[in-house]
């Protein structure tokens, strides 16, 4: 199962060398970065990608820093850190006024550079988890911990309503019996995983309009369950 990176970056850099340089180092401190080598490829990626993170150079061929910068501003909610070898306190002034959250000045030692993204990155908003999960006719309320099949309340046990909520928030994924095993009930022997067979039938009976016929949660052979709503 994938799950989507939370430490996303686009790097916008015309210096190969250094591209790779940060690209690298970035990596393998756990994030995912996407680089272009100017503006425009910048702009596309930043668009399509939606990153928590854009770190860009002032001097880009097509597309300069400061006005990708701008753009961007007027376009999205997103971080942005200004790469330049122009160091002067108006430079800087320049760059921040665009729209940056840093400014970093060229030459910069690693170890800073990493620090100040880690910086920035603290300044990113913490989504609130959603009250509710819905699908269809079903609708979960996660804070009252209430269940509803249009207008019927549901009766469902602590273990079917935390089961029916994981399955939810995965619509469309195939969930396997030892993953739903550890994250409902936190163990992951094999010889329990009939403990989720036993909760999944129930469910089913509850949720589904023919429990014998499921449309909602489909057994994949061999793999696991999956919600389709």
């Amino acid at each position: 199962m994938s799950i989507p990176s939370e430490k996303s970056i686009v790097l916008v850099e015309d210096d190969q060398t250094l591209r790779e340089m940060l690209a690298y180092n970035l990596e393998q401190e756990g994030y995912t970065v996407a680089a272009a080598a100017d503006g425009l490829k910048g702009l596309e990626l930043v668009r399509s990608a939606s990153p928590n993170l854009v770190i860009v150079d002032i001097m880009l061929p097509e597309l300069d820093g400061l006005t990708l910068c701008r753009m961007l501003r007027r376009e999205m909610e997103v971080l942005i850190i200004i790469l330049s070898a122009r160091s002067t306190e108006v430079d800087k002034i320049i760059g921040l006024d665009s729209g940056a959250d840093d400014y970093i000045a060229k030459p910069f030692g690693l170890g800073e550079f990493l620090a100040r993204v880690r910086a920035v990155l603290r300044r990113q908003p913490k989504p609130r988890p959603s009250e509710r999960l819905e699908a269809g006719d079903l609708s979960l309320n996660l804070i009252a911990r209430r269940s509803c099949r249009g207008e019927q309340t549901l009766d469902l046990s602590h273990k079917e309503f935390d089961l029916l909520a994981e399955l939810m928030r995965n619509q469309g994924m195939v969930l396997s019996r030892d993953w739903l095993l550890t994250k409902i009930w936190g163990y992951d022997e094999a010889d329990k995983s009939r403990t989720v067979d036993v909760h999944i039938r129930w469910l089913r009976t509850k949720i589904e309009e023919n429990p014998a016929k499921p449309k909602r949660i489909i057994t994949i052979p061999k793999s696991g369950y999956r919600f389709e709503g």
